[in-house]
């Protein structure tokens, strides 16, 4: 019996106003009912683009040149305005801010029926009963920007979920979740799919994390063209994501790596119930035995360094209460920990946009309270993690040489540095772009770049890799390490990601509702089940396939891959 199809495009392709080339190139899709597809694609794949032609942003807010039929749950899109689509596919964004219009949980997932002049009754009835769903009754009398993140994202689907949408649309839902929020939030969907029986076309690049739960479909864009559409567990037997700059689960890329037999395995896509035989253990074995172990990076001396911090939000509890915190010179850290746990707090204290009610900070030695943020900013670099929070400019290049022409730079200095960091972060083929036309990820570089362009002592990141396909992904963080190695830059990365944390971190601050858990090796902090479940991290994928190939040191296992990956990924760009 043939499913129902709830979204149809054939054909399609469309091309923005002022752009030369279609973003996206005849596209053909069918969603059936029911089903859950994740749809990646390296950045400027196209990827944002389909899903604002399927929620109707494109064409009402960005117009172009648009063909083809997109047919949505039986109708065709041409013949809905953007009120009657909204009534067929409800959207995540991937900032949940981004759509809160009201100043109460309550109020804010009443809106749409609101807006549909439901009876007051109704409104209560059905806040209620979605509130229950979502497990969040005690929220709803609080304010939506307050909340930590997971929760706002439980806000921003009940506000698209309320209205009984069969269609369901995520834009990078992961991106700004700790681990473990991300994995609730996305079982809490995985549930709602199957006992509301909802369509499901989730955006996301960070494919190893989404595969935590099933999808029936894996579809792979790239220049604008569909280049997979099939099970996960069948596409992640091909090369398709490594050979589009996309990172496959890493698990998968050690089994290959290792020259497992990925025919003789069944549900690749499925970690937890993977089978390895024992011939596959021994190839496990034997590989990781011939890879090359991890070197100690020499201990600096302190670099950024807070005493007896003390601070909280006007008629708040103290976040922080005689808080210490030391950086090292020329280290990369990783500052780490569950959503509103106090990380941005932290970063603002030391940058200066706020100030401890106790308590020292000092920059090599010299006190930094009594340094204006602008006087800060000449050594402390810091790169917010909303990009749109720090753009100001409308052209790419112009964004990025702003502070060189603040501080006057002269002209030939500012070109020569301008082009460097533009080709160094991937930016080059788009310096002469609007930055309206960009993805999120292609943003956030922009604005790492505008930083990375002063070559400030101290770089602060907020989520470096958010939005962040692969091949960006490693040439950013390449450029970063090298930055660290060779010019002596010290690194604070704040972040979710385990891996990264692994890979470019020589030391891991682990922070939990304003104390310090743990001030380690990344090797240590993931070894520790009893940290990771507090400060709601993750353990990594390749732990879990050394557990299952019996290999005793799965730490080691995963440190001396990630030393692996780097040497193909330096031997490729060479």
């Amino acid at each position: 019996m043939k499913q129902e199809t709830m979204i149809s495009l054939q054909d399609v392709s469309f091309q923005y106003r002022n752009q030369t080339e279609p973003t996206l190139k005849h596209i053909d899709l069918e969603v059936c009912r029911g089903h859950k597809v994740l749809l990646t694609g390296p950045s400027g794949s196209g990827k944002s683009t389909l899903g604002n032609l399927l929620n109707g942003v494109i064409p009402e807010e960005f117009p172009g040149e648009l063909t083809g039929q997109i047919t949505i749950n039986g109708h065709a899109v041409s013949e809905l305005d953007l009120t009657s689509l909204s009534f067929e596919v409800g959207t995540v964004l991937q900032d949940p801010d981004a759509q809160f219009v009201a100043l109460t949980v309550a109020e804010d997932m009443a809106f749409a029926l609101e807006n549909d002049a439901q009876p007051v009754s109704k409104l209560h009835a059905r806040v209620k009963e979605w509130a229950e769903i979502l497990k969040m009754p005690q929220l709803l009398d609080q304010k939506p920007q307050e909340l930590s993140g997971g929760q706002k994202q439980r806000v921003a689907l009940a506000g698209v979920l309320i209205d009984n949408e069969p269609i369901l649309l995520l834009d990078e839902p992961l991106a700004n979740l700790d681990p473990a929020a991300g994995r609730a939030s996305l079982e809490l969907l995985d549930t709602l799919a199957k006992e509301r029986n909802l369509t499901v076309l989730v955006i996301d690049h960070r494919i190893e994390e989404a595969l935590q739960i099933h999808f029936d479909k894996l579809v792979v864009l790239a220049e604008g063209e569909i280049v997979a559409n099939d099970s996960p567990d069948e596409v992640l037997r091909s090369d398709v994501l490594l050979r589009n700059g996309l990172r496959e689960p890493l698990y998968v890329t050690a089994l290959k790596d290792a020259a497992v037999d990925l025919a003789a395995l069944s549900d690749l896509d499925d970690l937890l119930g993977l089978q390895l035989e024992t011939k596959a253990q021994k190839k496990l074995h034997s590989w990781q035995a011939q890879l090359p172990a991890p070197s100690a990076k020499e201990k600096g001396a302190p670099l950024l360094s807070g005493r007896g911090l003390t601070f909280g939000y006007p008629g708040k509890p103290a976040i922080f209460q005689d808080f210490d915190f030391e950086i090292q010179t020329g280290e990369m850290a990783a500052l780490v920990g569950q959503n509103g746990t106090g990380k941005t707090t932290l970063i603002n204290l030391i940058t200066g946009f706020l100030k401890p009610q106790a308590g020292s900070l000092t920059l090599a030695g010299r006190p930094l309270l009594d340094l204006s943020v602008k006087e800060r900013a000449e050594k402390i670099g810091y790169v917010l993690q909303d990009p749109n929070q720090m753009i100001s400019k409308t052209n790419v290049s112009d964004e990025i040489a702003l502070g060189l022409v603040l501080r006057g730079v002269p002209a030939a200095e500012q070109t020569a540095r301008l082009e460097k960091i533009l080709r160094v972060t991937g930016l080059y083929p788009y310096r002469h772009w609007p930055i309206s036309a960009l993805s999120f990820g292609q943003k956030k570089r922009v604005t790492i770049a505008s930083v990375l362009v002063l070559e400030p002592q101290v770089l602060i990141l907020d989520e470096p890799t958010a939005g962040q396909d692969l091949a960006h992904y490693a040439k950013m963080m390449d450029f970063l390490r090298l930055m660290n190695e060779q010019l002596g830059v010290t690194v604070l990365m704040v972040t979710h990601d385990m891996n990264l944390m692994l890979s470019y971190a020589d030391r891991a601050l682990v922070l939990d509702q304003g104390q310090l858990l743990a001030q380690a090796a990344p090797a240590q902090v993931l070894t520790d089940a009893q940290l990771i479940k507090r400060a709601h991290l993750s353990q990594l994928s390749l732990q879990v396939l050394a557990n299952k190939s019996g290999i005793t040191d799965a730490i080691g296992f995963a440190e001396k891959f990630t030393i692996h990956e780097r040497s193909k990924d330096n031997a490729r760009r060479a």
